[in-house]
Parts: C-alpha cells; sequence; structure tokens
C-alpha cells in the first residue's frame, strides 16, 4: 500500500492512500521514465479521463443540446487533447495558441468556442473565417466583431456577462466579483439596459456566457452565477420579443477536491445545484455549452520525481527532488490554496513502509519558496528515492514554468491491462532537449546585439 500523506484540509475524516498508481510508478521506474536523465515526468490515465468524460455526460443525459467542451488551458497537449475530442468533447480556447493546438488535435471547428478577453482583430478574423464560435468579452469587442464580421460567417456568437456574485476561498480563481476584468458587469449601473440594447442591435448576436470561477468557488456560487445568466436570457428575448438568445455558454468551474481521492463535488451535484438554482435551464429551451478542464484531468495524472539530496536544517528534513515550482507553479507559490498528496517509493518504484518522519519536499528552483510540501510525514525519503504528487493531471505538467532554464518534462498517457494488470506507457511530450532551450532561448541570433565594426 503507497505511504501517501493528504493535503491539509479541514474535512472530516482521513485521507485514503492513493494505491491506485503504484503499479503504474513501479513500471515508469523499471521501463526507464524515471531515471538519472530524466528524473521527472508526468503521467495520465487514459481510461481514467474517459470515465471522466463520461461521468459528465451522464449527468446532463437528461438534457438535449449540450456541447461540453475541455478547457484547453488545463492541458495544452496535443494527444490529450486528441483523446478527448475522440471522446466526444469539444474545445474551449482562449488565445491563438490553444486554437491551433484545437485544430490540430482535430476538433471541428464547429464544437470549438474562442474565449479570452484580449482577442486581436487578427483572432477574431480568423475564428469568424474558421466558424469558430466567440464569446464577446466586453461591449467593446462587440463593436469590433461589427466591423470584421462577414454576415456569412458560421460563427456562434456570444457575449460574456460577470453576474457580480461574489468570490470564492481563493480570489485569484473568482471571476465574478464586483471588479472582475472578465465580462461586461451586470450589476453596474444601467448595464442591463445597455446589455439588453446590445442584443436589439444585434440580431446575429445570439449565445448568453458567463463563468463564476473555478477552485474554490462553492457549487452555490457558480450556480448563482449561472441563475443569474438564465434569467438575464430570459429578460432579453422577453424585451425583444423574439426567442433571440437560442444557447447559453455556462462556463466550466467545478472544484476539485485535493484532500483526498475521493471525486466530491461529483458533476451529478453540480447539476442537482444548477436545477435547484434555475429550474428552467435544463427544460430544453435553450441549448447548452460548458466548459470544464481541471476537473476532467486533475485526478487522472501525476508527477513522479526522483529524490537527488536529502539535508536537514534547522531541526526540519528536507528532500530535494525534480518536481518545484517549474511544474507545480500554483502549489509552491499558493501552497495554503492549493496543497497537494504527496507519495513515497523506493529507488525500484515499490511504495515504501516503516516509521513516518516529518519532511519537507522542495524542488530544484532557486528560490527559497520552491517547496510542494511543508512538514508531511512519509517514510524516511533518500537519495533516488521517488515521489508522487497526485491530482496533478490538470494545469501541473502540461503548462511548465522555464524558470532556471529547467527543461519541460516528459509527459505519457498510460493504461493497466485488466486480468494481468501490465502497464503500458504511450509518449505524449518528449522531455526537453537542452538544445531546444538553447534555441527558444535565441542562439540563432546569438550575435544579434554585438556591435561589429566597419
Amino acid at each position: 500500500m503507497t505511504q501517501t500523506t493528504s493535503a491539509p484540509h479541514h474535512g472530516h475524516g482521513t485521507a485514503p492512500p492513493a494505491a491506485r498508481f503504484d503499479a503504474v510508478v513501479e513500471a515508469a521506474v523499471q521501463q526507464g521514465l524515471l531515471d538519472e536523465g530524466d528524473p521527472v515526468a508526468g503521467f495520465i490515465d487514459t481510461e481514467g479521463v474517459r470515465a471522466s468524460v463520461g461521468a459528465l455526460h451522464d449527468a446532463f443525459a437528461a438534457t438535449p443540446g449540450v456541447l461540453h467542451t475541455f478547457a484547453a488551458k488545463a492541458c495544452s497537449l496535443i494527444p490529450v487533447l486528441r483523446l478527448l475530442a475522440g471522446s466526444g468533447m469539444g474545445c474551449e480556447v482562449a488565445s491563438p495558441g490553444e486554437l491551433r493546438l484545437a485544430l490540430d488535435a482535430g476538433f471541428p471547428a464547429s464544437r470549438i468556442v474562442l474565449d479570452s478577453p484580449a482577442k486581436t482583430r487578427e483572432e477574431i478574423r480568423l475564428a469568424l473565417a474558421l466558424g469558430v464560435a466567440v464569446n464577446a468579452d466586453s461591449l467593446a469587442e462587440l463593436r469590433r466583431i461589427d466591423a470584421l464580421r462577414n454576415p456569412s460567417t458560421a460563427s456562434v456568437l456570444g457575449l460574456r456577462i460577470n453576474p457580480q456574485v461574489g468570490g470564492g476561498s481563493i480570489g485569484p480563481m473568482s471571476t465574478a466579483t464586483d471588479t472582475s476584468k472578465f465580462g461586461v458587469a451586470l450589476r453596474d449601473p444601467g448595464a442591463r439596459e445597455v446589455i439588453v440594447d446590445a442584443f436589439r442591435e444585434r440580431p446575429w448576436l445570439t449565445r448568453l456566457h458567463a463563468h463564476v470561477g473555478s477552485q474554490g468557488c462553492p457549487l452555490e456560487l457558480i450556480a448563482a452565477g449561472v441563475a443569474q445568466t438564465y434569467e438575464l436570457a430570459e429578460e432579453i428575448n422577453g424585451t425583444l420579443g423574439v426567442r433571440q438568445i437560442t444557447s447559453l455558454d455556462i462556463g466550466g468551474g467545478l472544484p476539485v477536491n485535493f484532500a483526498d481521492e475521493t471525486v466530491r463535488p461529483t458533476y451529478a451535484d453540480y447539476v442537482a445545484a444548477l436545477t435547484a438554482a434555475a429550474p428552467g435551464l435544463f427544460s430544453g429551451h435553450y441549448a447548452l455549452v460548458t466548459e470544464f478542464g481541471r476537473s476532467l484531468l486533475a485526478k487522472n495524472g501525476f508527477i513522479g520525481a526522483r529524490v537527488e539530496y536529502t539535508k536537514d536544517a534547522g531541526g526540519r528534513r528536507i528532500a530535494l527532488t525534480h518536481a518545484g515550482a517549474q511544474t507545480a507553479t500554483r502549489t509552491a507559490l499558493m501552497p495554503d490554496a492549493w496543497p497537494l498528496r504527496i507519495g513515497a517509493f523506493g529507488p525500484d518504484g515499490v511504495p515504501k513502509g516503516g516509521p513516518v518522519l516529518a519532511q519537507d519536499i522542495a524542488g530544484p528552483c532557486c528560490f527559497a519558496g520552491d517547496v510542494v510540501a511543508y512538514g508531511r510525514e512519509l517514510p524516511e525519503l533518500a537519495e533516488d528515492d521517488v515521489v508522487v504528487l497526485y491530482d496533478t493531471g490538470a494545469y501541473y505538467f502540461s503548462t511548465p514554468w522555464a524558470y532556471n532554464s529547467l527543461p519541460r518534462p516528459a509527459v505519457y498517457g498510460f493504461r493497466v491491462a485488466g486480468p494481468t494488470g501490465a502497464v503500458t506507457f504511450a509518449t505524449v511530450r518528449e522531455p526537453q532537449s537542452l538544445d531546444s532551450i538553447a534555441a527558444e532561448s535565441g542562439l540563432a541570433h546569438v550575435d544579434a546585439l554585438i556591435e561589429r565594426d566597419g
């Protein structure tokens, strides 16, 4: 049984051990995916991803006309996006890069939604040409679309509103506060009238969009924001005397439980909360779009990293590993908001046992805050052991920070065969080479700033 510590939390009970991935860690070590040359890697459970997508579709099964899109920022790796496309997902993108990745992964343009608070004219022009849906983030962006839109475009066009229902426990993840940078602030003086006028002036504007936030936002807060959006759509259609708004993009944001292995809240919990807050939402009167990311991937992935050294400082044991702020950025910078469970394995990839010891798990970056766990009680770690950071399938290894020019880690998808338990891996992203780092750092222009005589 894996020795693992639960992330600090205020819930009841203790976190169960994360035995689900034990065989995968051992196989990764035995197959050389975690060794001295490649001391850190990310791993994705492909069957787990499919199961999470299935749970999402099941929760909405009674509602016709739902387009579930995956928020590409949560795991912007083309093979993962391809897996999701094949599982029936659409894709939500928020940059030219993410749009390119979604197209390369095989998502049809008609199943892609473009969201961003700062779209350029070129981004909008391309999306309209492709037939990608666009949610304008502001009235100014609507005016830009006025100038760029060709009446023949197949793009569904919407407006994002900020329902201003408040924030959750993590301020930077809350997008429906009074002063959020996202959307048109619904409760500001005169805003509702201006929004209604915007739809009246644009018969082609047929979608309303809102996203309250994600991690740290309770279901009741998310549901309140969606209810405000539904009520506004009803008001606009009633005022205009025509069913102009035909679809609602209700965002995503289902928070993830990082305290233990339990999936909570579930997608069924989410649907129940929305039904209570806005009973008419699931009547079929509006087509729905969702934009889930973290909740689909987080628990279906982990980071494995070798322990390079251990040391004692001020009575504290510290294990220096290769999984730090460069691949667990949010946890290192905001450890209380983004705690992670840690697993301890021996050099052979087998779970460690024995007496536990309070230890800090630190990373390779050259700043003091590069610590992913403080004072965790684990079997005593030693050189060449392996630590595992659980629940990191979204946002962590897929979008690493290039601090200290540390190379991007390899990422592998895996499957565990039924009766035999054999683990097979597929390369999602190869480890970054030093040549690649040099090329990205301007090697081709090495002499560009050197003054030449004559």
